[in-house]
């Protein structure tokens, strides 16, 4: 039995034979849907992608596609899902290094709210580059937007090389931040993204008060 949802039977495919999805090479169905296959001919049995975690029945976005069982309870053809939403996972992308490159990876996909993203970085430490005075080293996105790229973990800082970098509270560093400057989370992972300050000041105003009842002394 896999760790994947359970596969979800119903009486009628996702997409209609009218807009058929393009031929793909059919996924090896894992053993819990051969046995809801046994248990339920002649029915399409939905995939769910393992990193939907709603409750209720998943969209279709979070359906990898669907297997149909025969009349003798084998599984005989699949249909891949025009609307699904590829996880990070079904990307291939590396496992998150910590919450914040999780929350990242699951917002950039659609498994996750972007606010998400703020309120992690909010009590977060990320390092920074340095410039020549010490100040957060500036840089500009591919698309020209000035920003200030930050690194959640080792592993996404050791990617950018050998520059001059420091650790430090997100907290302290928004008021380091140049006018018109957006944090750059890992820009050396499989997604980045561009935190506006507002959301993060909002999401700062949220944890004053647990960040300062650390640092009361007891």
């Amino acid at each position: 039995m896999s760790d994947s949802p359970p596969p979800r039977a119903s009486s009628s495919p996702l997409s209609s034979p009218e807009s058929p999805v393009p031929a793909a090479p059919p996924p090896e169905a894992p053993a819990d849907v051969r046995e809801a296959a046994r248990l339920a001919p002649d029915h399409w049995l939905g995939m769910v992608d393992p990193a939907w975690r709603g409750e209720g029945p998943p969209p279709a976005w979070a359906l990898a596609g669907e297997w149909r069982s025969g009349t003798s309870g084998e599984i005989e053809e699949w249909r891949a899902n025009e609307e699904y939403r590829p996880s990070p996972a079904a990307l291939g992308w590396p496992e998150p290094t910590d919450e914040v490159d999780e929350a990242v990876q699951r917002a950039s996909t659609g498994y996750g709210p972007v606010k998400d993203v703020a309120r992690l970085l909010a009590s977060a430490e990320v390092a920074v580059l340095l410039g020549p005075n010490g100040e957060p080293l500036a840089a500009r996105t591919p698309d020209g937007h000035p920003v200030i790229p930050v690194f959640t973990s080792p592993d996404h800082l050791r990617s950018a090389g050998l520059l001059a970098s420091e650790t430090v509270p997100v907290a302290d560093l928004v008021g380091r931040l140049p006018k018109g400057h957006r944090l750059y989370v890992n820009p050396t992972g499989a997604v980045t993204m561009l935190i506006e300050t507002d959301a993060l000041l909002d999401a700062l105003a949220v944890t004053a008060p647990e960040r300062n009842s650390e640092t009361v002394a007891p």
